[in-house]
């Protein structure tokens, strides 16, 4: 396959950065995306250029570093993967594919295509923690009993990875999604109950804090989500937050 890509190039987060074309040839369909990037900049240093600045780790689909918006897509044109799933043949030879950091004022660009979304670590850590009673004879967790459905939905949410493609894709910039998700993990847990009006009054400050914008349910962070979280996150955020707030 014979590609045109067009990357933004950004030194550092004071650069205005632009968009910079870069042919690239022989690129096979079963390439990964992020491999496509690899022999992209291992042509660049030999030719004694930077290199493309792009984030990855796993590439498992597990650790959601892999941010890129490409053509107009968070993650890509496939559903249910992240980036570094995400296959060459889902191009088609000659076609041109844009590819940019994910565009938000809490995810401010290191460089190129890298983002600092550190915003999200943030906001779990305002979340706090589980209590657990360590005197006397402690209770293991695995004993206490929970519903099915409550425990089946509540791993459904901690699939939640923070990849931040619900923030990419959604033309508010809102991590309601994100937030949604990690509240419902703990909500529907008897485990979660004990810190449950703390913990998402504080997620939500601290997620307003950062400067993420406002929900008006258009869908398209469930749509783009690589691992399918569900918009029931973010109503049961909303009846979590009016239920501490009430209590407040």
């Amino acid at each position: 396959m014979n590609l045109t890509l067009k990357i933004w190039r950004q030194k550092n987060a004071n650069d205005k950065g632009k968009l910079v074309e870069y042919p690239i040839s022989d690129i096979s369909p079963d390439m990964s995306f992020l491999e496509m990037l690899d022999v992209l900049n291992e042509g660049l240093i030999n030719k004694g250029e930077e290199p493309v600045e792009f984030d990855h780790d796993c590439r498992e689909g597990i650790c959601g570093m892999c941010s890129l918006y490409i053509n107009g897509e968070a993650h890509g044109p496939d559903r249910g993967v992240t980036t570094c799933q995400l296959h060459m043949r889902m191009f088609k030879d000659g076609d041109t594919i844009v590819i940019e950091p994910f565009r938000a004022a809490a995810f401010p660009v290191v460089k190129d295509l890298v983002v600092d979304r550190s915003a999200f670590d943030r906001i779990q850590q305002a979340g706090g923690f589980v209590s657990v009673n360590t005197s006397g004879n402690t209770i293991d967790a695995n004993t206490i009993p929970v519903n099915k459905h409550d425990a089946d939905t509540a791993f459904d949410s901690a699939t939640c990875i923070g990849c931040g493609a619900c923030v990419a894709s959604c033309k508010n910039s809102s991590a309601m999604l994100f937030v949604g998700a990690k509240v419902s993990q703990y909500a529907l847990l008897p485990q979660g109950q004990v810190e449950a009006t703390d913990r998402v009054l504080n997620m939500v400050n601290q997620m307003d804090a950062e400067g993420f914008g406002n929900c008006t349910n258009t869908g398209a962070c469930e749509v783009e989500c690589p691992k399918g979280i569900s918009l029931e996150n973010i109503a049961r955020l909303n009846r979590e937050f009016l239920k501490a707030s009430l209590k407040g």
